[in-house]
């Protein structure tokens, strides 16, 4: 009797036992990225309790907290007129004792187009409503002759994207990452980017509005209230995986909260 053998994606060695904390940069701090950065910090925690070196995030968002954004996003009304990224940071770094950074400004090369040496790190989430701001990174982390040192050199990418009540998450590899041999698995050393993969939807979704909400009632009629919360836990849940069980059979997922559907979307 032949069997079909799960085809599966090893996690880098380099994220499983290292001696430095993971360089992570997280794109975007807004319904999603705020929720991401928590999980982040949760998942840094249990990390180093776990006996790993954990992450050193970096946090880009050059937006300034508005009161629309209270009660979707993860902001008080005392933080209104501060920068996104940096109330972010400063709260997770008094709570945890991370030294965990925050940058006021997009993600994207310098005006001699190189890749700035703080936008270098080996794992990118991005949480981002703006496709150009995607085909920007994708142009960043293919950019690998840019970057010289092993320690921050480009892994993985995962790009999380929603709609009012769906959303999906894609992790994707930078290049080709080298598998072991195994009897039991089907390898698969490329995980293609978003931007390969459903670049053509992206460029479509483009003339979606994207005009910001002035309150927080318009901005529900564009994004519900949960979308966000639901997909950066299973997102996160994902990659927690990827640094415990050294491999995985789902390269991300599509959600559905009308339904309450999740489909995995297989290596």
């Amino acid at each position: 009797m032949t069997t079909t053998k799960k085809t599966v994606h090893f996690t880098d060695n380099s994220l499983l036992n290292p001696t430095n904390p993971i360089t992570l940069n997280l794109v975007g701090a807004g319904g999603t990225g705020s929720k991401v950065l928590t999980a982040l910090m949760e998942m840094n925690h249990s990390m180093i309790e776990l006996g790993h070196a954990g992450l050193q995030v970096r946090l880009w968002d050059d937006d300034i907290i508005t009161s629309s954004n209270l009660g979707r996003q993860r902001f008080a009304e005392c933080e209104i007129g501060l920068y996104k990224s940096v109330a972010l940071i400063n709260r997770i770094n008094r709570w945890s004792g991370t030294n965990w950074k925050a940058e006021t400004q997009k993600f994207q090369k310098d005006s001699f187009g190189r890749v700035p040496e703080n936008a270098k790190a080996t794992i990118t989430l991005t949480c981002v409503d703006n496709v150009q701001t995607r085909f920007g990174v994708a142009e960043i982390l293919k950019d690998k002759d840019d970057y010289r040192s092993f320690y921050n050199e480009p892994k993985y990418w995962m790009d999380f994207g929603n709609s009012k009540t769906t959303g999906q998450v894609l992790l994707s590899t930078v290049g080709c990452l080298t598998q072991p041999k195994s009897e039991k698995y089907e390898t698969r050393s490329n995980l293609p980017f978003v931007t390969e993969e459903f670049g053509e939807l992206l460029k479509q979704s483009e003339t979606e509005d994207d005009t910001p909400s002035c309150s927080l009632a318009e901005a529900l009629e564009k994004q519900g209230l949960y979308i966000n919360a639901t997909l950066a836990q299973m997102g996160c849940s994902l990659l927690f995986n990827l640094f415990r069980d050294g491999l995985t059979e789902n390269r991300g997922f599509f959600l559905n909260l009308n339904n309450f559907h999740s489909q995995p979307i297989k290596i």
